[in-house]
């Protein structure tokens, strides 16, 4: 085949796979995305060849889809896009190794399993970057996966590549085969798609003929304030001052909770003297006002420490301390409950300790100049006197499907996210990171309240429903009446089971194969010996 035709089908390839993500309608060509690269695969003898088709079309993908991390850092932009598309060639070029060495069953065996390790490896390690997780994709159709609250994200990346390699299967025999057999995968295929759609339906409340509201009601508030700005120590009692002000427009009797956005106070005060701080006094006596109230919001703070950490710095006088992006409970008469952001966003919150040297190199957002320190586990508030245990998950953690889940172990029972999406502009990554948080909410069966600094905030029901959403680029706050959702799904309980039995299985072949590869060394060996 013609080098320019491979080269045509690698770029169809990645516009199929960015044309299918949220926020486009265009969900379906997901399931054909990667024909042309089994295509491919099967076309190119030398592995070095597919290599560079596989990578030009998963850097199509990532381009096309996260282009508007650009805006907030071009280091990021560059750091985040090139090497996730590196990353991805690794399963594929596994898939070829097995399909030449073992078949193409064992082979297209080996793609789906090594893909699921390579998501499973990109939720869990330092450099985690899951946003194009094959599962994320559904965001934007959530009425087609509601057995996500069986299992999660990693189900739809099992459907999605089993759909693929059936169809692929289908179209390279559609010539040679039979009609029988042509009707046979055909109906194979329709099946696989339309009975996971079908169990989608049945489990997605739409025989309902009622939603219950809840008793009690959240106020969302969006300060839209510049996230450039934000952090300017003189603007800060002005940013409260707005923050109190469209919070009291909005809360009634049945007020009980009221929710603000990522790091609604700015001011970087040491925890322990927060209730002494002047800049946040008018925070404490508007709490005091409204004693049935809670206040969740998120807050940058710090703590003088003893000994040195990895996130550990020194002040001017020669103190050690750490930064956190961190979320806070505030209720009259009741203790302060703290949470530290625990998923840290790779390159601009934290960085791997194998890059550290590269410090320098990658400018910070979110008013810091270094490296925030982050807590080992998740933490749900309970206040007394307040029907809500909340999960106070902080901006980016909302991508980890198995994370917010542990929340829901501990009691959640209504998720709360807050975060400050204005960094990348009216661009497509604040709607992505919005869509996502409809996957938390189908994974645990929890409404979801969401707080964004500017847009998009808003509230979900527990089948991914949007019930009310603001605006982009507008200063607001509204209420609404949500019930406190009791009880664990089986994707709670389990978590990621999926990926994490697949990614065994890939590891028992890889080490199969090592051992098959030791052999062949040492019969090579014993041969030339004799």
């Amino acid at each position: 085949m013609k080098r320019f035709q491979l080269f045509g089908l690698t770029i169809l390839s990645g516009i199929l796979l960015s044309a299918a993500w949220p926020v486009s309608p265009l969900t379906f060509f997901v399931f054909f995305a990667f024909v042309p690269l089994l295509f491919i695969a099967d076309k190119t003898t030398r592995r070095n060849q597919f290599f560079l088709y596989a990578f030009i079309a998963l850097l199509i993908w990532n381009a096309l889809t996260t282009w508007w991390i650009w805006n907030s850092s071009e280091v990021g932009a560059i750091v985040a896009i090139i090497p996730n598309a590196l990353l991805m060639c690794i399963p594929w070029i596994g898939y070829v190794v097995f399909k030449n060495k073992f078949g193409k069953r064992i082979g297209y065996f080996s793609l789906i399993a090594f893909w699921m390790l390579f998501e499973y490896i990109h939720l869990n390690w330092q450099l985690t970057w899951p946003w194009l997780s094959l599962g994320n994709v559904f965001a934007a159709k959530t009425n087609w996966v509601q057995w996500y609250e069986y299992t999660g994200v990693g189900g739809e990346t099992l459907w999605v590549l089993a759909v693929n390699i059936l169809l692929y299967e289908f179209l390279k025999r559609f010539k040679v085969e039979g009609l029988g057999w042509k009707v046979k995968r055909a109906v194979v295929i329709g099946l696989l798609i339309a009975v996971p759609a079908l169990c989608s339906l049945l489990l997605s409340g739409t025989f309902l003929t009622l939603f219950p509201r809840g008793e009690n009601n959240v106020v969302i508030v969006q300060p839209n304030i510049d996230p450039y700005q934000k952090f300017d120590g003189n603007s800060a009692a002005q940013q409260i001052q707005i923050l109190i002000s469209l919070s009291e427009q909005k809360i009634d009797s049945a007020t009980k909770l009221v929710l603000w956005p990522e790091t609604a106070l700015a001011t970087n005060v040491a925890i322990n003297e927060l209730h002494a701080a002047h800049v946040y006094q008018p925070v404490f006596d508007f709490v005091n006002r409204h004693p049935n109230i809670t206040l969740l919001t998120g807050i940058e703070t710090y703590k003088i420490v003893q000994e040195k950490t990895v996130s550990s710095r020194k002040t001017q006088d020669g103190q050690l301390y750490e930064s956190y992006n961190a979320a806070v409970s505030i209720k009259a008469n009741q203790p302060l409950q703290l949470y530290v952001k625990s998923k840290l966003v790779p390159g601009v919150e934290s960085l791997p300790s194998f890059l550290n040297f590269l410090g320098p190199v990658f400018e910070k957002f979110g008013g810091t100049t270094g490296g925030y320190a982050r807590d080992t586990a998740s933490v749900a508030f309970t206040n007394g006197g307040n029907p809500f245990v909340t999960a106070p998950i902080i901006c980016y953690e909302s991508i980890y499907g198995e994370y917010v889940s542990t929340y829901m172990t501990k009691g959640a029972n209504i998720i709360t996210i807050i975060t400050n999406d204005g960094w990348w502009g009216n661009t497509p990554g604040h709607k992505q990171h919005l869509a996502y948080a409809k996957l938390r909410a189908i994974e645990t069966r929890k409404w979801v309240a969401r707080s964004a600094n500017t847009g998009i905030s808003a509230v979900i029901d527990e089948y991914g429903n949007i019930k009310e959403q603001t605006k982009w680029d507008e200063a607001t706050a509204f209420k609404y009446s949500i019930p406190a959702k009791k009880g664990q799904t089986f994707y709670v309980k389990y978590g990621d089971y999926l990926y994490k039995t697949f990614s065994v299985l890939a590891l028992l072949m890889l080490g199969w194969n090592l051992v098959l590869w030791g052999k062949k060394k040492i019969l090579k060996l014993q041969h030339r010996l004799k």
